[in-house]
């Protein structure tokens, strides 16, 4: 019994030990609650920062191009122009494309140029006529030493201007295809190369956040020493400066990727990282609306396209009426031969008008069938000049718009930077605190954002207008199918 009451004593004492211990160790937290960080859970963003493995001579040393036409360190837009103009495979294949269609049209006047042959042989003969009615086999042998056959046509009333017509007008038309294909191309890569500067300033932004949240976190480490802020306002600094690091990971991740797609459109397949001369900035484009569509009806090549269409549909149904004339042709032939190789000769030669098949019924469904198409053809180039209209007035407006929203995005900016030294004048004085700072560096990071944003969207959309109008409206950019007008326009131009 003795011994029992001992054993409860002792753990009454213990656990009134116990508790007291907690408490004490409880109340020790709470104290320093906010102040203590265990760095086993959360590291040091040093500590986690990923290791550059290239020296930063090889990061800012100048990479060429080495899949293009020429090796450049730094590259402006005309460069791009240049590059693509001469590698895009869509040009080429464009360009293939008129080629092929200038050998069909050859080959149609070919009708016009003389048929040469020449024929040689050896024939054994035996005539199951004769030789039943003779009673007797009559076989002999026949040698062809030399047949020469040579045939012209003179006339065939229009068909043949007619059919080199249609493909004339179909060359024609794969020449404006390859001019719209230029302009295609022209605006990728525009859009491209603003797209890159876009992601370079986009970078600069990050890297000023970097620097700034830098500057944060050393004032707010500063405070904590002096014993002014507690702990946690250095850990809300160390995270913001993580979380600008990243952006800035993100951001240069974005260059790279830019520089791929502007690649891509250049028709470099692969190309190492290059720098760009020049920056994001606005390029004014002062043009009306009627101005533009004046500009499309002569530059905008599915303008001109759609006519093209239609006359090739009419002149179908010039050839479809054709199909009852005849063909006047001159033909001669001159043979060497006989029961010998040269035991004779003979030779013919005349002229020959000669009426084709005809198929009253086919051919009157044929017309029919052309006078459709040519309707058809009329009704989508009026569809087509429609659409253009509408292109050209939406590619008017959304390039007013975008014009109209970079001074209030720039007077944006003003305002969140003042904001933002008002906020980071106040703390650093310590009378703010790190969320308004927070608040006020993520307001100004979003207007740089917004600002150069918005000249991205200005340019973007002054390259649409010029490819929905066919032509280029800033100076000093390549000049793509000049007229005789225009070059002695800018050559006086640039002579003045």
């Amino acid at each position: 019994m003795k011994y029992i009451k001992l054993f409860l004593s002792f753990l009454i004492i213990n656990t009134l030990l116990s508790q007291s211990s907690a408490a004490a160790f409880w109340h020790k937290d709470t104290i320093n609650l906010g102040n203590d960080i265990q760095k086993e859970e959360f590291p040091e963003g040093k500590d986690v920062e990923p290791k550059i493995e290239e020296s930063a001579e090889e990061q800012n040393s100048a990479l060429l191009i080495t899949g293009g036409v020429e090796e450049v360190n730094d590259i402006t837009l005309d460069d791009c122009l240049r590059l693509a103009l001469g590698n895009n495979p869509r040009i080429q294949s464009a360009m293939q494309d008129v080629f092929a269609a200038d050998a069909r049209l050859k080959q149609i006047w070919s009708n016009y140029f003389p048929q040469l042959s020449w024929q040689s042989g050896y024939t054994r003969i035996r005539q199951l006529q004769l030789s039943d009615v003779f009673r007797e086999n009559l076989v002999y042998n026949y040698y062809l030493l030399g047949q020469i056959s040579a045939s012209q046509m003179l006339y065939d009333f229009g068909v043949t201007q007619n059919k080199a017509t249609i493909s004339r007008l179909d060359k024609q038309g794969y020449q404006i295809m390859l001019t719209a294909t230029v302009n295609d191309v022209v605006c990728e890569v525009k859009k491209a190369y603003y797209n890159l500067q876009y992601a370079l300033e986009a970078k600069k932004v990050a890297q000023e956040m970097v620097d700034r949240y830098g500057a944060f976190y050393n004032q707010a480490k500063a405070f904590y020493a002096a014993g002014t802020s507690p702990k946690v306002d250095v850990t809300i600094a160390e995270v913001n400066l993580s979380n600008a690091k990243l952006m800035l990971i993100q951001a240069e991740h974005s260059i790279s990727i830019a520089m791929a797609r502007l690649s891509n459109t250049m028709g470099l397949s692969y190309a190492s990282k290059y720098k760009i001369s020049d920056n994001l900035r606005y390029n004014p484009c002062n043009i009306t609306l009627c101005e533009a569509v004046e500009i499309a009806r002569e530059s905008r090549p599915e303008f001109k396209l759609a006519d093209v269409r239609v006359e090739e549909a009419r002149q179908n149904v010039k050839l479809a009426k054709k199909s009852y004339f005849p063909t006047l042709n001159v033909e001669g032939q001159y043979q060497i031969g006989g029961s010998h190789p040269t035991s004779n000769y003979g030779y013919n030669f005349g002229g020959y008008l000669t009426f084709p098949t005809v198929n009253g019924m086919l051919i009157r469904n044929e017309i029919k069938e052309a006078k459709a198409l040519h309707l058809k053809e009329q009704s989508t180039a009026a569809g087509t000049k429609n659409d253009i209209y509408y292109e050209i007035q939406q590619a008017f407006y959304s390039l007013q718009e975008k014009k109209s929203s970079i001074p209030v995005a720039f007077l944006g900016l003003k305002q969140a930077k003042e904001n933002y030294e008002l906020s980071y004048g106040r703390y650093k004085v310590g009378v703010g605190n790190p969320v308004e700072l927070k608040e006020s560096q993520v307001q100004y990071q979003d207007a740089m954002l917004q600002y150069y944003n918005s000249l991205f969207q200005f340019n973007s959309a002054r390259a649409e207008l010029e490819k929905f109008i066919g032509k280029n409206l800033t100076d000093g950019e390549i000049q793509l199918d000049l007229g005789k007008k225009d070059k002695k326009k800018l050559r006086n131009k640039k002579s003045a």
